[in-house]
């Protein structure tokens, strides 16, 4: 930022540091319009708090999340995208340049592109917020580790729910996973590895009402679904993987969005504003992958250079 408090004009701004942002900043930098990358509060998105990733190509053992980020942002930059260690706080889509306010100064965009993704579900029961970071954990791969030996529960029953139980036995004596339904939404494999490992067992038809402990979690409260019947669950940590909520607060009113707050785009990841573009999983709640996220991002970057092209002629 210059010191006289000026805002910086750039062509392309990137919002999020994720698969979608330096996906696009990837692209956008290779058409040398010399991307500024805003990394938001998690340096690589969501993928880099976890362990392993599997299913992303090009990595046959599979890859550390935190280690794919890196490499994202390496490459990016190899091409001349700029890193800023620095968030959005509000936009101003009603004309162009679009004018982005920051926690260190403020930003003017010829194009935006969007790659906020999308944060954790709470359960929003009591005591949650009380004890997280004291035995209520939404990152597996982050805290695991302080759970050697120690009696675990994961509340969730899709594909992260399982893949973060399956890395919580590394550690802990005891996993059970606790799910609302009778049966899971996680892939055939995951259920598989879940359902035949002998430190996980399950809890169905069941949610927790309440989180238990003063100083640190001690016990879940439970509630069948079925029968109404509440038990207490005594527990060293719990882990909540119930789905996700688009990072997409800041948007509210410039751009169109879905009942659930994804930013609605088009089949080129246009937005309602032309010039801001939206990718990953601010605007995914079908696929949220990796490999599709970055395939977004990418095509957002495509886009916007075409959009500066047209401009230019």
């Amino acid at each position: 930022m210059s010191s006289n408090g000026n805002a910086k004009h750039v062509k392309v701004l990137v919002l999020g540091s994720g698969p979608t942002g330096y996906s696009a900043a990837l692209y956008a930098a290779r058409a040398e319009l010399k991307p500024v990358v805003l990394t938001g509060m998690q340096l690589g998105g969501q993928a880099a708090l976890t362990y392993t990733i599997e299913n992303y190509p090009g990595f046959p053992e599979g890859v550390g999340g935190a280690q794919l980020g890196e490499l994202f942002q390496k490459q990016a930059e190899h091409f001349g995208a700029v890193t800023e260690f620095d968030m959005a706080n509000s936009v101003d889509l009603s004309k162009r340049p679009f004018k982005v306010t920051t926690d260190n100064g403020e930003y003017l965009a010829d194009a935006l592109i969007i790659g906020t993704g999308a944060s954790p579900t709470h359960l929003n029961v009591p005591g949650e917020v009380e004890l997280t970071g004291r035995g209520v954990s939404y990152c597996a791969t982050c805290d695991g580790w302080f759970f050697k030996d120690k009696k675990v529960v994961v509340v969730g029953g899709g594909d992260s729910a399982l893949e973060e139980a399956l890395f919580i036995t590394r550690y802990a004596s005891s996993v059970t996973i606790v799910h609302r339904r009778d049966e899971l939404r996680a892939g055939a494999i995951l259920q598989k590895r879940a359902k035949e490992h002998p430190k996980i067992n399950f809890i169905w038809n069941t949610v927790v009402t309440e989180v238990l402990g003063t100083e640190k979690l001690e016990a879940l409260k439970l509630r069948n679904v079925k029968t109404g019947e509440e038990t207490i669950l005594e527990t060293d940590g719990l882990f909540i993987f119930i789905g996700h909520i688009p990072n997409t607060q800041m948007f509210k009113g410039q751009l169109e969005m879905s009942d659930l707050g994804y930013i609605k785009v088009n089949e080129k990841m246009e937005t309602s504003v032309p010039g801001v573009f939206a990718a990953g999983e601010a605007a995914d709640p079908h696929f949220r992958q990796v490999v599709t996220s970055a395939g977004m991002g990418a095509a957002a970057a495509i886009q916007a250079t075409r959009f500066l092209e047209a401009e230019s002629e």
